[in-house]
Order: C-alpha cells, then structure tokens, then sequence
C-alpha cells in the first residue's frame, strides 16, 4: 500500500502524467476488460458473419429439399428413382452393380523385391 502512494505521489508531481494515465486506464477498461468492450464487439461482429453464411448454406439446403418434396409429389416415377439411387432397392428381375468412383493408387513397395 506504500508502495501504490509512492506511484501516486510520483505521478501527481509530474504535470499532466495523471491525465495520461487516467486515459490509458479507460482505455484498457473499455477497449479489453469490460463486457461491452470493443474486443467483444469485434468478435459478435465475426460470428454474426459466420451466423449469415450458415443461414445462407441452409436456405440452399431448404430450398434444394422442397424442391425434392415437389418432384415426390407431382412425379410418381421419382419415388422409384430416389429408392434405386439411395437405397439400392431393386426390381425382382433386376440385378444391382454398385460402381465405386474412387480412386486408390496402388503403392508398390520397392524394397521387398
């Protein structure tokens, strides 16, 4: 505590320090430490961004999906398609081949031979 009144003491003598170091405290206090700082403001401001994207991703989602509902209703032939597609159900005289796109390199391995 004596030490903090020495400080006190030091800065009042210095003309105009105490403004100084009011001000830098504000600062500190309103720019990081506080709930409404403006550190807090410029990450509510980010996640809103982020928030406004994924509302947009699932608006597409929405809108691509009663698009799908839409076809399920008008089309009957589409119910058919989406069981092939999805779930490999099949006709009794059919036979499925389920085709695999992906790609896996084969690697060698040199020094066993």
């Amino acid at each position: 505590m004596k030490n903090l009144k020495n400080i006190w003491k030091i800065i009042c003598r210095v003309k105009g320090l105490k403004y100084i170091v009011v001000t830098v405290i504000a600062f500190v206090l309103i720019g990081f430490v506080d709930e409404n700082s403006v550190w807090h403001h410029i990450q509510n401001k980010q996640r809103i961004g982020e928030l406004e994207e994924e509302i947009q991703e699932n608006l597409a989602i929405h809108e691509r999906n009663n698009a799908q509902l839409r076809e399920l209703n008008t089309n009957p032939h589409a119910i058919r398609k989406i069981a092939r597609e999805r779930y490999f159900m099949k006709a009794d005289d059919e036979d499925i081949f389920v085709l695999n796109d992906d790609y896996k390199p084969q690697t060698t391995d040199e020094t066993a031979e």
